[in-house]
């Protein structure tokens, strides 16, 4: 019988360490944004204000303003690229598919419009800032008019 519960008693901490394990692991690699699938092409990742500004501050990526027309900036923007030129416009996106690229506009549907163009294009590593540079502002970060 005293077996029997010592049997139990490891089985139950070998659970318990296993249970723990599995959830740090899970919390500690959460992605970012939420994921927005892409007909048949891939997917792009909406991102918030908040996870825009913790990217910008170690700048990895080609950062593009796709809205029309002009109405201003957020800092350390790259390209301005309208959302409906993207496809003629490639050759001025960087060459690998791969390329971490973050795009906007106002309100965040050209940038939306932009982002499956270029999934469709072929890219892998696309982000839109959901909300646009309006929820930017609103979130309290620097807009440039």
């Amino acid at each position: 019988m005293k077996g029997l519960k010592r049997l139990g008693l490891v089985i139950t901490l070998s659970l318990i360490l296993v249970a723990c394990s599995s959830a740090s692991s899970s919390s500690s690699g959460e992605e970012l944004g939420h994921i927005v699938p892409v007909d048949g092409a891939g997917e792009y990742i909406d991102i918030t204000p908040q996870e825009l500004q913790e990217m910008l501050e170690a700048k990895d990526f080609f950062f593009v303003n796709v809205h029309i027309p002009y109405a201003g900036e957020i800092p350390d923007t790259d390209a301005f690229i309208a959302f409906d030129e993207v496809d003629t416009r490639l050759d001025e996106f960087p060459s690998e598919k791969d390329a971490k690229i973050v795009l906007y506009c106002r309100s965040g549907s050209m940038s939306a419009i932009a982002a499956r163009e270029l999934v469709q294009d072929g890219f892998t590593n696309i982000f839109n800032l959901d909300g646009g540079y309006r929820a930017w502002a609103e979130a309290g970060f620097e807009f440039i008019q």
